[in-house]
């Protein structure tokens, strides 16, 4: 039955026009015109005239037609306004299709079970997508990104607060980006719709995450120039406090927080600043033309994400199994994987120069907007950079030459490094499950580790704490690495 609406969304008939119709007449059989019921052509067919429950229900198969590809690329919730247009309307036609007199008659009855069932499972893929699990998880997501910037952004600009300063906290960044990385782990099975919810909400979160992080880096620029400066500098200045509130108007406008504005109005707001800007004559100051520039800059910066009302519309964006920046990723892994299998197979070494240049190949891979190409790459990275840590370990360790008067907390270090190494190897090698045993011995082998980190006393020995605080570092990298392998994440 799936097969059957699914295919009629494209307006293909049920039996592939391949029905006839004979009912004894000995008339030379003719053929039929197209339509969702060929068996009742019209004039031509069998019958002189369609009959009239055949007319209704080929009107209602075209309706069908029209609302099948909304429903299959519809992404929302069931409160959003687009879901109940859609779920009013296919209830219409499920009511229409149940009131077609079919007088007892099979030619009559089958056409109308088919229409019934193709909008029946309409609504049911129309109520799966909206209530689906992964689905609840985005929205969860998105809500939890929106506190978090209404309680650190949009409510203190509104309150009056941080219209000069606009200080962002290097936590609530970090919090932001947390969440993005959640929400590009949520597994989407394939479906289009989900895969557009994931895209169009990690889009945005991303934009937000961006636009903080640029504000917590211009924090150290020294803006604004005292007025006295250059004639030009109080306008920069004015200026420079409008971009401050526009900041904070596009956080909301992309979240969803009830911004006062469109994208497009703050779009041209932002544009005209800018030809404000140009035409101020600072070419006598060097250091307010540089002022002007970095006003630009920010401007700028903020403009290049209001573009997004619109963005992940197109499900082609989603496919990106043929993606060319997803090619080079996957190559790439490919050929970390035969690196990673000559190493672990036969203790080779020397590939540090293919690895670092396999990571610059990884920095040049053009992500786009797409979070989820950048997520690929992100992994891609971190694949790498394990190799190589466990090279440069097991390098280290073949080199080590302790002196007879080590400090014993010094060798205890250095005991857990050599465990690390071996652990390491485990983990690179592992592919399985979070609810497999080997996971389960190797996650707590290596939080033993840590332990054992944990009781030693460097007794005030610099170089010890060091390698002690480096130690524990690599074991939590290696636990986040068999994390990583073990989430099952999706692009």
């Amino acid at each position: 039955m799936a097969v059957r609406w699914f295919c009629s969304l494209f307006g293909k008939p049920f039996d592939g026009g391949k029905r006839t119709m004979n009912h004894g007449s000995q008339q030379p059989q003719t053929q039929q015109m197209p339509g969702p019921f060929p068996g009742y052509g019209g004039p031509q067919g069998p019958y002189a005239g369609q009959h009239p429950a055949l007319l209704r229900l080929s009107e209602v198969q075209k309706e069908i037609a029209t609302l099948g590809p909304q429903v299959c690329s519809f992404s929302g919730l069931q409160n959003d306004r687009e879901y109940k247009r859609l779920e009013r309307e296919l209830t219409r036609l499920q009511l229409e299709v149940d009131q077609v007199e079919t007088e007892g008659r099979p030619e009559l009855q089958q056409p109308r079970k088919r229409a019934a069932g193709e909008v029946e499972g309409l609504l049911r893929y129309l109520e799966g997508n909206a209530t689906h699990p992964s689905r609840l998880a985005i929205e969860e997501l998105t809500q939890e990104a929106q506190r978090l910037l209404n309680e650190g952004v949009v409510q203190p600009f509104r309150q009056g607060q941080a219209l000069d300063a606009f200080e962002i906290s290097e936590e609530l960044v970090e919090a932001v980006q947390e969440v993005a990385m959640r929400m590009a782990q949520v597994k989407t099975g394939g479906s289009v719709p989900l895969r557009k919810a994931r895209y169009k909400a990690l889009t945005r979160v991303c934009a937000v995450q961006e636009i903080l992080e640029g504000r917590v880096r211009t924090n150290t620029l020294a803006l604004p120039l005292s007025d006295d400066t250059h004639e030009a500098v109080q306008r920069i200045n004015q200026i420079m406090a409008q971009v401050s509130g526009a900041r904070c108007q596009e956080v909301a406008l992309l979240m969803g927080l009830r911004g006062r504005d469109s994208c497009a109005h703050l779009a041209r707001i932002l544009t005209e600043l800018l030809v404000e800007l140009d035409a101020l004559d600072v070419s006598s100051n060097a250091a307010v033309r540089n002022y002007r520039k970095q006003v630009v800059e920010e401007i700028t910066g903020l403009l290049k994400h209001l573009d997004l009302e619109g963005e992940g519309d197109e499900t082609r964006r989603y496919d990106l199994g043929r993606n060319e920046s997803i090619r080079e990723i996957e190559a790439i892994r490919g050929r970390v994987t035969v690196l990673r299998e000559e190493v672990l197979r036969y203790g080779a070494i020397g590939q540090g120069s293919e690895l670092q240049g396999l990571l610059t190949h990884l920095d040049q891979v053009d992500t786009g907007r797409n979070p989820c190409i950048r997520e690929a790459r992100r992994r891609a990275v971190l694949e790498v950079q394990a190799l190589i840590t466990y090279q440069d370990l097991r390098e280290a360790l073949g080199h080590r030459n302790p002196i007879p008067d080590e400090p014993p907390s010094h060798a205890a270090v250095w005991r857990v490094l050599a465990s690390l190494s071996d652990l390491q190897a485990q983990v690179l090698s592992f592919d399985g499950k979070r609810a497999d045993k080997s996971y389960m011995v190797l996650e707590e082998l290596l939080t033993k580790q840590l332990l054992a980190l944990d009781a030693v006393d460097p007794q005030g020995d610099q170089e010890t704490k060091v390698a002690r605080k480096q130690a524990v570092k690599l074991a939590q990298n290696i636990l986040s690495y068999l994390d990583l392998k073990t989430d099952e994440w999706e692009y």
